[in-house]
């Protein structure tokens, strides 16, 4: 059993995936060929804001974003300390310092209720983190940022295909992130990433940075980074985007299934009113996790655990000087919290016998 099954998704697809790579392949034009553009032009038609603009990681979409910004040193970024390490890595790689706040008990997000008090007079934006494809609490928090007249980024790097109020993810803040590598829900065959904007001078901004920094060929205008998104990889995504919203459905059908089957023992995820979660990560709680990942692993399923340590807690960031206690929902969270197998691919039967050792290893 995989826990993202991309073999199985290869196979279905693969007739569609190999003509895409073998066109690139055949022109040759590995740097900014014309599958780009048309991924720029599908992904921001999908999400329903006017720019798209393709990079080389999720991680870079990230930093060109707080680049386009002006965010550096002596600047502070709020965000979340529950998530990978790449949205607060980045703020502190541009210069600026990381500033945590505690999570939701339930989402699993940023806190608007805590947020507030975290603001400075230093503080130049928010990076809003919509953890395991479920939306953060935008209207909240957008009224925060609109409030102290600072930034608000969206970190969607899980949650491209969901929604809050009808309105995509990819759409929130000035700016937003997302990531394709291979086992997000759209994921393409190594590493790419997106940012998206109505800012039309933020976008020519960001098209400038991604490469070197340059208008035109070896005239540098700012400071800029190798990022361009590889042809190859766009022309894999465009193989596998009109089969999207169908693997969103087919996740959100096993999810639902989990949560009937998981209720009475797990703490399971909650998709409150407005809320359209992708499931990126289907993830229980449970203070006896040790002992249910060991009888799901020796029953051949596999888990994860997204995330056994909170961000404030890592050792690089150390000189930031938080404690234990300090974010006490997140560290309890990253004590109890493991995902399982969600994929679209997921048979009724693998299914079925992940409910059952799971619920069994608690008896």
């Amino acid at each position: 059993m995989q826990f993202v099954d991309l073999p199985a998704q290869y196979k279905e697809y693969q007739k569609e995936i190999d003509e895409a790579m073998s066109a690139v392949l055949t022109s040759s034009r590995f740097i900014n060929g014309p599958e780009v553009k048309k991924l720029e032009e599908e992904l921001a038609g999908f999400v329903g804001i006017p720019h798209a603009i393709g990079c080389a990681s999720g991680t870079d979409a990230l930093m060109l974003a707080l680049m386009a910004l002006g965010i550096g040193a002596g600047d502070e970024v709020i965000t979340t300390s529950f998530t990978f390490i790449a949205t607060a890595e980045t703020i502190a790689l541009v210069g600026a310092k990381p500033v945590f706040v505690d999570i939701e008990p339930d989402t699993y997000n940023l806190n608007p209720q805590l947020l507030e008090r975290a603001v400075s007079a230093r503080t130049k934006a928010i990076v809003a983190v919509d953890i395991f494809g479920l939306p953060a609490n935008y209207e909240a928090i957008q009224a925060i940022a609109d409030r102290h007249n600072i930034f608000l980024i969206e970190d969607a790097a899980q949650s491209l295909g969901a929604e809050l109020d009808g309105r995509k993810c990819g759409s929130f803040g000035t700016l937003a992130t997302t990531s394709f590598f291979p086992a997000k829900p759209l994921g393409c065959y190594g590493d790419g990433g997106m940012i998206f904007t109505a800012d039309e001078k933020l976008a020519e901004r960001l098209r400038i940075r991604r490469n070197h920094g340059q208008q035109r060929r070896y005239h540098h205008s700012m400071l800029g980074m190798n990022s361009r998104l590889d042809t190859l990889q766009a022309a894999v995504l465009l193989a596998k985007l009109p089969h999207f919203a169908a693997e969103i459905d087919q996740r959100r059908q096993i999810a639902a299934s989990y949560s009937e089957s998981f209720a009475p023992f797990f703490q399971v995820p909650v998709e409150k009113p407005g809320y359209f979660s992708v499931y990126a990560q289907y993830s229980l709680r449970s203070d006896r996790r040790s002992q249910v990942i060991e009888t799901l692993n020796d029953a051949g399923i596999p888990t994860a655990i997204h995330y056994p340590v909170p961000l404030h807690l890592q050792e690089v960031f150390s000189e930031l000087g938080y404690q234990p206690g300090n974010l006490p929902v997140a560290e309890q969270v990253c004590e109890e919290i493991f995902s399982i197998p969600v994929h679209p691919f997921l048979s009724d039967e693998d299914k079925d016998k992940i409910i059952a050792v799971a619920i069994g290893a608690l008896k």
